[in-house]
């Protein structure tokens, strides 16, 4: 992506890149990681199959979204310039390179470094005879009776095409000579890759060693079709997979309440418009042109891909136990602080939170024996009156959860805030509602018009002296696998201003009226806008006054214009920023005579970068904060966030070390140029800086001054399937 020099005032629409071509930007970056030759093969494969699932939500919700936009006939422009239509095109064409670009490196790159080291990966054409017989036994046992081939015909309707569904289309030819369509559906219950060494075996399940050949299951119903249609000739087949709009209407008119909503919109999904059409590559035209028009999409809309389709199924071999192929495994390390605590005495690690805050670092300290201690510590204490927590997001078998239901049979008081219009989540959070409410729990499930997206948590104690309000403010959500493949930080306080602006937070979540003004917060959308502005400001009196002015910002997104157009101000007046945005940037530094003291930085490795740090010099008396808010309209506007001010020295301090880390890296940092267009970083010379391996290093050799509690080494905590957690969702 590549854009000319903006002109004139900074309101004009040249000073503003386009938010899906950013986001694909980004998304070029992800790929950057399985294209580099230095990372080991399982690695590369596995930034293969997080692009195919980016690539799936982006079209499910961004191309989805323009494509009812274009339907409806609204022709009105981005703050960039660009129409629906436009913003649509050029999406397509970006996505297509990306996608051309992914198969490549899977043909000419990753599978062929597999084969070396001994991991091969073939297709029906490479079977030997023994084989062909083996698998054939299988799939008439295994695969077969789970199979069901959908005709079209005058007596069929065309099949309904269920989204992401990867489905084989197979032509066949009676002894009269008339041609048919079907459908058959691969299942996506059974292994994607088949082991030829152990057929039948799951690819996670393998023991020992895991070199060998490997075949996709598609091949295998390809290569046995005569038992699926018998007496007829079979003349063409491929391999197809659809996209479908994510981005429903919700029928607030028909809807009662919210729930009844989400189950509306999940309705709606299943049979949402397709916007892409994945095919192999060679497909006969007569398939193409049959599902180009029964699905009702437009050529420009079709994607060939030269490799596999849904690579994002391949993800299992990332986990074969083949050490030399892969990263060298990180196990999430105990934080100093907590590691001196005794679990079995919940007073220890609320005295320890009263004496001084915390903060957590996660993947690189555990997330168990702090945020799961914190909740599992409020929900047994005697002394702990009340907990209330705001959920986004959480595992499917959350144990956040299970130690709120604790708590509830343990007498607490528990409130909790469910938001059900967490995109893709929906489903598990709508069932996740219903066992807190049968626990009696209180539970809020968010508004119809603003998404609750804080992550806060609090435990309120009966002490000698007083009632006092614990809590916890983060920037991730309470999920305790995304929490050991996101970057995300957490604060724990008894500040009683921070305890006490949660508390109205929560009353405004189950109340009928929201708070105005919080006394530390920054709470979106009451206060979060205007503050980020005022801080901003001061930076330019700082600057203008011959101060200095000083910014370093982390977050996901810049996308909010009038936040842009206020770091361009800062910018022009002199003030020194670095921001370091993940993916999409609006934002253009660099610009001669304009945003020179501008610099935006990005970084892609092994964990994705989630967290939110604001840092405002004011002259030598900086300012911090963390939150779960990105610099979005979206987050400003019409989403519930808390970020919170971090007031210690010591953890002001250790703020400035991560921010310090990542300035300074030299290998997973890409700097964005004026054009909009990234440059990685290089050591060169130097020694190599990563900023992930330096942070999961400074978490291994811990504090040397801090003592440490020998019987309570960090849980082991369970495998999690990373390309399940890299995608930001929250972001969609």
């Amino acid at each position: 992506m590549a854009d000319e020099e903006p002109t004139g005032s900074f309101d004009d629409e040249s000073w503003y890149l386009n938010r899906e071509l950013s986001e694909l930007s980004f998304q070029w970056r992800v790929l950057y990681e399985a294209l580099d030759g230095r990372q080991p093969p399982l690695y590369r494969l596995r930034f293969l199959s997080i692009l195919t699932r980016n690539l799936d939500e982006f079209f499910m919700k961004r191309i989805g979204g323009l494509k009812q936009q274009i339907d409806a006939g609204v022709t009105t422009s981005t703050v960039d310039g660009r129409s629906p239509k436009e913003q649509w095109r050029e999406s397509l064409e970006m996505a297509s390179d990306l996608v051309e670009t992914q198969a490549r490196c899977y043909q000419h790159a990753v599978q062929p470094e597999l084969e070396d080291a001994g991991i091969e990966i073939i297709g029906a054409a490479g079977l030997t005879d023994e084989e062909s017989d083996r698998l054939r036994s299988y799939f008439e046992s295994s695969v077969l009776p789970t199979l069901t081939p959908l005709t079209f015909d005058p007596a069929h309707p065309f099949p309904f095409i269920s989204n992401l569904s990867l489905s084989l289309a197979v032509l066949t030819r009676d002894d009269e000579g008339e041609e048919r369509f079907s459908r058959i559906k691969v299942p996506a219950n059974l292994p994607r890759l088949i082991p030829l060494f152990d057929v039948g075996t799951p690819v996670d399940e393998i023991e020992g060693d895991p070199r060998g050949r490997y075949i996709p299951i598609e091949e295998v119903i390809a290569a046995n079709l005569d038992l699926l249609f018998p007496n007829v000739e079979v003349t063409h087949y491929t391999t197809f997979r659809v996209t479908r709009n994510a981005e429903v209407r919700r029928n607030e008119d028909v809807a009662e309440g919210l729930i009844e909503q989400i189950e509306d919109v999940l309705r709606q999904r299943r049979f949402a418009t397709i916007v892409r059409l994945e095919i192999a590559d060679g497909a006969a035209d007569r398939i193409r042109e049959l599902l180009v028009r029964h699905l009702n999409i437009t050529e420009d809309e079709v994607f060939e891909v030269s490799s596999p389709l849904a690579l994002r199924d391949f993800d299992g071999l990332v986990d074969l136990d083949a050490p030399s192929l892969k990263l060298r495994p990180w196990t999430p390390q105990q934080h100093p602080r907590f590691a001196k605590l005794d679990p079995d005495r919940p007073d220890d690690l609320f005295e320890a939170i009263r004496e001084k805050p915390a903060l957590v670092h996660h993947p690189y300290h555990t997330f168990d024996d702090t945020v799961q201690a914190f909740l599992d510590a409020a929900a047994h204490d005697s002394d702990t009156l009340a907990i209330k927590a705001a959920i986004y997001r959480t595992a499917p078998d959350s144990r956040v959860l299970r130690s709120l239901i604790d708590a509830a049979k343990n007498g607490k008081q528990v409130a909790v805030m469910v938001e059900l219009k967490a995109r893709f989540d929906e489903e598990n959070n709508l069932r996740w509602v219903k066992r807190l409410e049968e626990e009696g729990i209180h539970v809020a499930y968010g508004s119809i018009d603003l998404k609750t997206h804080s992550k806060v948590a609090l435990a309120v104690r009966q002490e000698s002296d007083d009632v006092r309000i614990y809590s916890h403010v983060a920037t991730g959500n309470y999920h305790s696998g995304t929490a050991k493949g996101y970057v995300d930080l957490g604060l724990f306080t008894a500040d009683p201003d921070v305890g006490q602006d949660i508390v109205r937070l929560f009353n405004s979540f189950t109340g009928h009226s929201r708070q105005q003004e919080y006394r530390k917060l920054l709470v979106a959308p009451e206060t979060l806008r205007s503050r980020i502005c005022e801080l901003i400001d001061r930076e330019i009196e700082h600057a203008e006054a011959g101060d200095g002015g000083r910014i370093i910002a982390k977050m996901n997104a810049l996308e909010d214009p009038g936040i842009v157009e206020k770091l361009y101000e800062a910018g022009d007046a002199g003030v020194d920023i670095d921001l370091f945005v993940r993916d999409i940037c609006r934002l253009r530094p660099g610009v001669d005579g304009a945003t020179e003291s501008i610099k935006v930085h990005s970084i892609v490795g092994r964990f994705l970068e989630h967290s939110r740090i604001f840092k405002f010099g004011n002259a030598g008396d900086p300012a911090y904060f963390v939150g779960s808010a990105d610099w979005m309209t979206r987050n400003l506007d019409r989403r519930i966030e808390a970020v919170a001010p971090v007031e210690d020295p010591d953890l002001q301090a250790e703020l400035d070390e991560i921010l310090s880390v990542m300035l300074s890296d030299n290998r997973r940092r890409w700097v964005m140029q004026s054009d909009g267009s990234y440059v990685q970083q290089h050591p060169g010379e130097e020694p190599v800086r990563d900023t992930q391996e330096i942070l999961m290093e400074r978490a291994r050799a811990r504090d040397p001054g801090e003592s440490r509690n020998p019987e309570r080494e960090p849980r082991r905590e369970p495998n999690v399937d990373l390309d399940e957690v890299y995608t930001d969702e929250s972001e969609l």
